[in-house]
């Protein structure tokens, strides 16, 4: 088993050491198992609740069937699920057998399936009945796929998940993989250009927990946690999946989409104590009439990931349920949070300090380090970075620098280790000369009681210079009109130094966003573009 070295997570960066002979989905289940956990429910979906022994059995058959269907060690297979029990069971029963699950959005389109399972060459595809339509069109058209298995009750043509399972023998030894093995793929969420498959190795999922869930989050066995972002997503796979496992705690799994119904239905039915959130969802919650009551939930910590969460909305959510949001960022490359706010020490409208373990650097453009206060982009070092992207030497070779990690996102640090979000380093804004984070703009938009959500992207004025233009969604039962947006100038200009105010609002019903809640600001810098043709 992995073992936490005693080094004071305040001070020195602690080590967890995971023997060179390791399987990630084994440990995870078995550790369960060993503590006397057999019994305890560790997940609960939208048809029932499932104990740690029944989730061990379920991941045993999951590993025999794929195997029966001809799949080896290092073979990938493609899971397009809805969250419900057979996402951990296929994920996990797949990496016990040392096959390589490879774990997408299920909100993509045809074309992007057809893209992935042609990119990874996948020879399985396990997929839930409601998204089978839309993954038809990919399934004919890719080559190296052999298998299609469909998880539901109808799965027509195809092999049932539920009927292999069934058939298959509900115990399996772990293959015998490596630590460095590779365990599972995650494609980026491709906020900018075509989706990268992630390549991530066995020991990281437990470093994850070891290093952000236990000394941040304070993760123990009797927490119930429920994540809004998916499995799918790396922020929710250790959310609902790695952190929960290594503690033994209940996770909470909901199929449908995060709306402020869908949310409260579960924060007030099943009182989690862990809620893990993106900002964007944050401010639709507060924003809802249904809003509950802070007796209402259990709540005692929250996370927010994804995005920078502006000050204004952590402010109000703690007022409304005395529960602080620890602000974080991760990535698909560092799997999961590696720079967060820690409990009792939240300053909104930070990302807070290092996670123990990473080390963080800011570099400016001339490749030096960034002085305290300046901007620069922001670079990591940590046991959990993928090891590369598939079938993509280039954009590899950009991204991980030996034992540093580029993260494409620009940062400044105060003099007391507090790191600020400047935005995206594609999306920085240069005006008059002078550098402007998109994200500083937005949240000061988001200040205004009207604002439910706005982006900020640069547009050229007539001069050809590039000014800042804001798109804008109002809150329920605010009027979009040529005064609004006079007032939300006026008000951006009242707190930040003016050539940093929108010279253009522009009022929107939605923004374009990735599944995973990131507003995609490259759509609408090319709405812009062709406006303007």
């Amino acid at each position: 088993m992995p073992s936490l070295s005693t080094a004071d997570h305040g001070a020195s960066p602690p080590s967890v050491t995971v023997p060179r002979d390791y399987n990630a989905a084994h440990d995870l289940v078995e550790r369960n198992l060993a503590a006397g956990r057999g019994s305890k429910i560790a997940y609960i979906d939208d048809a029932g609740s499932y104990t740690y022994a029944e989730l061990a059995e379920r991941v045993d058959r999951a590993a025999n069937a794929l195997t029966a269907l001809g799949l080896e060690m290092e073979h990938r297979m493609m899971l397009v699920h809805l969250d419900t029990i057979d996402w951990p069971s296929v994920f996990l029963g797949a990496i016990k057998a040392g096959i390589v699950p490879v774990a997408v959005n299920t909100l993509l389109t045809s074309a992007d399936y057809q893209y992935m399972l042609q990119d990874s060459r996948a020879r399985a595809l396990v997929v839930s009945e409601q998204l089978l339509p839309v993954l038809e069109p990919a399934i004919k058209s890719s080559p190296f796929l052999k298998h299609v298995v469909v998880s539901g009750r109808n799965p027509g043509r195809y092999l049932s998940l539920q009927a292999l399972m069934a058939e298959a023998a509900g115990h399996r030894e772990p293959a015998p993989t490596t630590s460095d093995d590779p365990c599972f793929w995650l494609y980026s969420s491709g906020s900018t250009g075509a989706p990268k498959g992630t390549v991530h190795i066995h020991s990281s999922p437990i470093q994850t927990a070891e290093l952000y869930a236990r000394p941040i989050l304070g993760i123990r066995e009797e927490d119930v946690v429920f994540s809004a972002a998916k499995l799918f997503f790396a922020y929710g796979l250790g959310n609902a999946l790695s952190f929960p496992l290594a503690v033994g705690a209940t996770t909470v799994l909901m199929a449908e989409r995060p709306t402020p119904e869908s949310v409260f239905k579960r924060l007030t039915g099943h009182k989690p104590t862990i809620f893990y959130g993106v900002p964007t969802l944050f401010a639709a919650l507060l924003a809802a009439p249904s809003l509950p009551k802070r007796t209402d939930v259990a709540m005692r910590v929250c996370t927010s990931a994804g995005e920078a969460l502006p000050a204004d909305i952590g402010k109000r959510w703690t007022d409304h349920f005395g529960v602080e949001i620890l602000d974080g960022i991760g990535s698909t490359e560092m799997l999961h949070i590696f720079l967060s706010n820690r409990p009792g020490e939240v300053r909104y409208g930070t990302t807070g300090k290092p996670v123990p373990g990473y080390a963080l650097r800011l570099v400016d453009e001339n490749g030096d380090l960034a002085p305290t206060g300046e901007l620069g982009e922001l670079q990591i070092s940590g046991p959990t970075a993928a090891a590369m992207y598939w079938n993509n030497r280039a954009r590899s070779r950009d991204t991980f620098m030996g034992a540093w990690t580029r993260s494409g996102d620009k940062y400044t640090v105060d003099a007391d280790g507090y790191y600020t979000y400047g935005g995206r380093s594609d999306d920085m804004l240069k005006v008059s000369g002078i550098y402007v984070s998109p994200f500083e703009v937005e949240a000061a938009l988001l200040s205004h009681p009207d604002v439910l959500e706005a982006a900020v992207i640069g547009v050229p004025d007539e001069q050809d210079l590039i000014k800042p233009k804001a798109f804008v969604v109002t809150k329920q039962g605010a009027k979009a009109s040529d005064a609004l947006g006079d007032a939300l100038k006026q008000h951006v200009k009242d707190r930040l130094a003016p050539y940093k105010y929108p010279r253009w609002v522009e009022f929107v019903p939605e923004l374009p966003k990735t599944a995973t809640g990131k507003i995609q600001r490259f759509k609408l810098r090319a709405l812009e573009e062709g406006a303007r043709k």
